[in-house]
């Protein structure tokens, strides 16, 4: 039978920019292969504004890590024969790689160039403050050191929408390019009034010809790098209607298996359902309002109701087209989107990920193996390996819920034939120790269950009638398995 399924976001914001992550990756992929982990999502692989950059101020798409550009050949991550490398050795043992694609904007361009805008209201993007005027902005990209190698289009303003840096005054607003057919996209959020525009240069879907440079592109992209999907970065700013169609060609030229995750941050989850029904269901969504409601637990405490977990996330909802996730590089501390996930609810927030039987979760590299920069953080791979154990050899089989206390909560995976001494029982407490009293089943009587976390050292005895009471501490997880000889 088919394994449960795991990612691993193979990066955090402050992996260290020595060049060596590609390689990192080549060496550990046959310990994340043993860990349980069969795809890896990759940091943007095209070349930003420095070795610095962490890839989502995309420079050049057509660059991997091959040419001298921005003061280094390298990306913060390593060159393109390391990237080929560590690629190959993810597929060496079956597992599959995703790719960071930032489609939304260009950084660190070569020339400025002058042209007429609007400035607009930051706080309503659809509101004018300004007549049309002049302004000089760093549009222009020439990649004069890849020498129309790959690709001879040359970026230039008629190919973006908006920017927010006028060079010959100095001053910073939010700038709407003018022109023939120029106006923000009008199928995106509707943030600000209309969220098209985020950062640097925002790269405009209206215009036929960055529609085709930019799906040629995502199809060179996956045909050179050998990779199995793309995660979508920030496409809340991205035309949906070119979404739907850059999914529906690489899918055409690579084959329906070729695999998307957008990030659609937005917890709200009409406008997720409504994304998807966009695009036709061509791409998964990351589930943003689980990751609050794992933040909002882990901050309330005892005062949250456990019960409420999966109200209204895309898990619930749409459990085919969810990645679930407990933190990622945005949401961890001093970031864009800082909301993380305390650490006394940490191992319990990955229980509910990686435990149940919908949604396709996602591991944080910074969870697993920690966070670096100036405030680090140390890894939880003691706290996270036992439960990604469990993933893939236990959970699996019907699911019987057991959310009928707000501070306890259980359920059981009753285990499939084909998984010998699969099932498991977890439970999870925000407030005192308790016990959960669940059904394994009838022909488990007898059988004899440890905790797999090791958070609760005694052995629970199934009942004749198939129950146990399985106690958990106080703020804590407790993941029952069969004992057998291997635990």
């Amino acid at each position: 039978m088919e394994r449960n399924h795991t990612i691993m976001q193979f990066f955090e914001w402050n992996t260290p920019a020595d060049g060596s992550h590609w390689n990192r990756l080549k060496e550990m992929a046959p310990e994340l292969k043993k860990t349980g982990i069969d795809a890896v999502w990759l940091p943007p692989v095209t070349k930003g504004q420095s070795d610095m950059d962490n890839g989502y101020g995309v420079y050049d798409h057509y660059d991997l890590g091959e040419f001298d550009q921005k003061g280094t050949v390298r990306t913060k991550y390593g060159t393109k024969q390391q990237l080929h490398e560590a690629i190959n050795a993810c597929h060496e043992h079956d597992i599959q790689v995703y790719i960071d694609v930032v489609m939304n904007h260009k950084a660190g361009a070569d020339e400025t160039e002058a042209f007429q805008v609007v400035e607009v209201d930051p706080m309503d993007r659809t509101k004018e403050i300004s007549e049309p005027f002049e302004i000089e902005g760093w549009t222009k990209f020439n990649f004069t050191n890849r020498k129309d190698k790959y690709s001879d289009f040359t970026w230039n303003h008629t190919h973006f929408s908006g920017v927010d840096y006028d060079n010959r005054t100095g001053r910073n607003g939010i700038f709407r390019i003018v022109g023939e057919n120029k106006h923000w996209d009008e199928h995106v959020d509707n943030e600000f009034g209309n969220f098209d525009y985020l950062m640097y240069a925002d790269i405009d879907y209206n215009h036929p010809d960055v529609k085709k440079e930019m799906i040629e592109w995502g199809k060179w992209l996956a045909d050179t790098t050998g990779c199995d999907g793309y995660r979508l970065d920030a496409i809340k700013h991205i035309n949906h209607d070119f979404i739907r169609d850059f999914a529906a060609a690489l899918m055409e030229h690579r084959g329906d298996h070729f695999y998307f995750v957008g990030e659609f941050w937005n917890p709200q989850l009409e406008a997720c359902q409504k994304y998807l029904d966009h695009v036709q269901f061509k791409i998964d969504l990351f589930d943003v309002a689980l990751h609050y409601k794992l933040h909002e637990a882990s901050k309330k405490g005892r005062a949250f109701d456990l019960t409420t977990i999966f109200h209204d996330t895309l898990v619930q909802t749409h459990p085919l087209n969810a990645v679930t996730f407990v933190d990622n590089h945005d949401s961890q501390p001093n970031e864009s989107l800082e909301s993380w996930v305390d650490d006394w609810f940490k191992q319990s927030a990955y229980a509910l990920i990686l435990l149940r039987k919908d949604g396709y979760p996602c591991v944080f590299y910074g969870d697993m193996y920690g966070i670096g920069g100036d405030h680090p953080i140390p890894g939880k791979k003691g706290a996270l390996s036992p439960l990604l154990s469990v993933r893939r050899e236990k959970a699996y089989g019907e699911q019987d819920d057991y959310f009928d206390h707000p501070n306890t909560i259980g359920w059981v995976r009753r285990g499939v034939p084909e998984m010998p001494h699969s099932g498991c029982a977890v439970v999870i407490s925000n407030g005192e120790n308790g016990e959960k009293r669940m059904l394994a089943g009838k022909e488990r009587a007898g059988e004899v269950w440890v905790d797999a976390t090791g958070n609760r050292q005694e052995k629970i005895t199934i009942g004749e009638d198939g129950y146990a009471a399985f106690p958990v501490n106080g703020g804590s997880v407790s993941v029952w398995v069969q004992e057998t000889g291997e635990n």
